[in-house]
C-alpha cells in the first residue's frame, strides 16, 4: 500500500498510508529545528509503532520521514 500526501502546509507535511493505519508527520519547531513522527495505529496489518526524532535540518527530517515511510510500506 502506498502513502499519499495528506497535509501540506507552512508548518507541516503529513503522509499518511493507504490503509489509514500508518501517519508520518514532519513538522517545523518554534526554534527552527524539526521534529519527525511516526504512528502505527493498533489495527494495522503491522506492529503499533509511535517514534519520534528531532534533527537540526529539514533535509534530515525528510529523509528520515521518507525512511520510515519506506519501511512501513506494505505492498
Amino acid at each position: 500500500m502506498g502513502w499519499s500526501l495528506g497535509r501540506e502546509d507552512a508548518t507541516i507535511t503529513e503522509w499518511e498510508r493507504s490503509d489509514g493505519y500508518a501517519t508520518v508527520r514532519l513538522r517545523e519547531r518554534g526554534d527552527g529545528r524539526f521534529v519527525v513522527r511516526l504512528d502505527v495505529m493498533e489495527q494495522a496489518a503491522d506492529d503499533r509503532a509511535y517514534d519520534r526524532v528531532v534533527l537540526d535540518e529539514r533535509d534530515a527530517a525528510e529523509e528520515r520521514a521518507a525512511a520510515w515511510r519506506e519501511e512501513r510500506d506494505l505492498d
